[in-house]
C-alpha cells in the first residue's frame, strides 16, 4: 500500500485538524457494513398491524365443543392502548436482555471527530455535532469487529515457507493491534521447530525462558484450579502498552533437538486456558511436525508475503501443497497480508500478487513499508507509523470477521 492509498482517507482530508490520523477508505469487511450490530441480538417480534386492529376492535372467541369448558373472556383493552406482543404461534415476549440488545443496536457511533465534521464540532463547542463520515464509521466498525466476543479461544497461524516473508513482523504487528484494541488476552507464540526470532524482535524481559523451559515445567500447570495466568509470567514476555505477551522459541545454543507435534499440542492446550487470541509464528519447514500441527489446529491461516516474486511464489506453492494434502475449505480459512519491503515497489507485481491471492484466499490486505518493522531490531510499537497501524487494523478486522 502506498502513501496515496490509505485505509481510512476522506476526500476532505485537507481540512482534517492537526493530530487526526491520515487514512484511506476501503469498504469494511464483508458482512460488517452499516451500523454496528450484535449477531446474537433477538429483535422484538412484530405483529401484523391488521391483526392488531382486529384483535383490538373485533376480539374473537374460539369455538368450543359441547364438552369443553367455556373459553375465558378476552382481556379488556383500554381505548387507544396497544396490547402486549402475543406469545402464541411461536412468537415470544422480548426479555430484558432483548431490550438492552435492541438499544445497543440503535445507539450507533458518536459524533464526528475527523475532518471538517470534527473541526465544525470543535469550533462550535459541540453545539453543532455532525455525524461521522464514511471513513470514521469504517474505522469504528473495524475496531468493533476486532473487539467482538468469540465462543472460545481462537488460533491464527502465520505461514510462508520462505524466510523474509514478514511472518514474524506480521505476528508482532497483529499482536499489537489485537492487544491494544481488545485490551489484552493475546499471546504471540514462536512455534519454530528450532530457533526463531520472535523473542529477539519483541520487547525483552527479565527472564530468558522460552517454549523449551515451559515444556520442562508443564507439570506445574496440571492442576487447573491452582495454576494461574500469573504463573505464565515466568515464561512469557510482556509487551507493555501493546497489551500482549510473547512466548519465544528456544534461544539456548547448548540445546539440541526439535519441537514435535506432541510438544505443540501440550503448549497450545495450556495457552488456550489463559488467552482468547493465540497468534502463531511458524518456521520455514512446512514438513516439520510442529508446523503441520499448527496448520491442523488453526482457526485461520494468514499467508504473509512481501511484494517480491520469489516470496509470493513461495506462498502460492505452499497453498498448492496444502490443497493437495486435503485441507478442506482452504480458501475460506485463509487470508493474505502483502507487505511492502521498501518505500517503492513494483506496482505491476503488487497488482498481480493481489489478484492471484484474491483468487486463492478470502481476502488480501496490503500494509505499507515501515522502517520500524524491517530494521531487524526490537520493534518499538509506539514508533509505528499511522499508516501501518491503520492498515493492520483493517487486516486484523478481516481476521476477526473470518473467525
Amino acid at each position: 500500500m502506498t502513501q496515496e492509498n490509505n485505509p481510512y482517507d476522506e476526500p476532505d482530508s485537507r481540512t482534517r485538524p492537526a493530530g487526526a490520523p491520515s487514512h484511506w477508505v476501503t469498504p469494511p469487511p464483508p458482512g460488517s457494513t452499516g451500523p454496528r450490530t450484535n449477531p446474537n441480538a433477538q429483535p422484538y417480534p412484530h405483529a401484523d398491524p391488521s391483526q392488531e386492529a382486529t384483535r383490538i376492535t373485533n376480539p374473537q372467541v374460539t369455538p368450543t365443543s359441547p364438552t369443553s369448558p367455556p373459553a375465558p373472556p378476552a382481556p379488556v383493552v383500554p381505548s387507544g392502548a396497544v396490547p402486549p406482543p402475543p406469545t402464541a404461534h411461536g412468537q415470544e415476549v422480548p426479555s430484558a436482555t432483548d431490550f438492552l440488545d435492541r438499544r445497543a443496536e440503535s445507539a450507533g457511533f458518536g459524533p464526528a471527530t475527523w475532518g471538517w465534521r470534527g473541526a465544525i464540532r470543535k469550533m462550535s463547542g459541540g453545539l453543532i455535532s455532525p455525524k461521522m463520515g464514511a471513513a470514521e464509521v469504517a474505522y469504528e466498525q473495524d475496531r468493533a469487529m476486532i473487539q467482538r466476543d468469540f465462543d472460545g479461544p481462537r488460533t491464527i497461524v502465520f505461514i510462508n515457507p520462505k524466510g523474509g516473508a514478514a511472518k514474524t513482523t506480521g505476528v508482532l504487528a497483529a499482536g499489537y493491534t489485537f492487544g491494544t484494541v481488545r485490551g489484552g488476552g493475546v499471546v504471540a507464540w514462536d512455534n519454530n521447530e528450532t530457533r526463531g526470532t520472535l523473542g529477539i524482535r519483541g520487547m525483552r524481559s527479565t527472564h530468558r525462558n522460552t517454549t523449551r523451559e515451559l515444556l520442562d515445567n508443564l507439570a506445574a500447570f496440571n492442576n487447573v484450579y491452582q495454576s494461574r495466568i500469573g504463573d505464565l509470567g515466568a515464561f512469557v514476555r510482556s509487551q507493555g502498552d501493546a497489551h500482549f505477551d510473547v512466548l519465544a522459541s528456544d534461544e539456548r545454543p547448548d540445546v539440541t533437538g526439535q519441537i514435535h507435534a506432541d510438544d505443540f499440542g501440550q503448549v497450545h492446550h495450556l495457552l488456550e486456558r489463559f488467552y482468547k487470541v493465540i497468534l502463531v509464528d511458524t518456521g520455514n519447514n512446512m514438513r516439520a511436525e510442529n508446523w503441520l500441527a499448527a496448520a491442523d489446529t488453526a482457526d485461520l491461516l494468514v499467508v504473509t508475503s512481501t511484494v517480491r516474486e520469489d516470496t509470493g511464489y513461495s506462498g502460492l506453492w505452499m497453498l498448492d501443497a496444502l490443497q493437495e494434502s486435503g485441507y478442506a475449505d482452504l480458501k475460506l480459512k485463509t487470508i493474505t497480508v502483502l507487505s511492502d519491503p521498501s518505500p517503492k515497489v513494483d506496482t505491476n507485481l503488487a497488482r498481480d500478487l493481489t489478484e492471484v491471492y484474491q483468487q486463492r484466499t478470502r481476502g488480501v490486505y496490503r500494509v505499507p513499508f515501515d522502517p520500524v518493522l524491517v530494521a531487524g531490531s526490537t520493534v518499538q510499537y509506539s514508533q509505528l507509523s499511522e499508516d501501518t497501524k491503520m492498515s493492520w487494523l483493517k487486516a486484523c478486522a478481516g481476521m476477526a470477521h473470518a473467525l
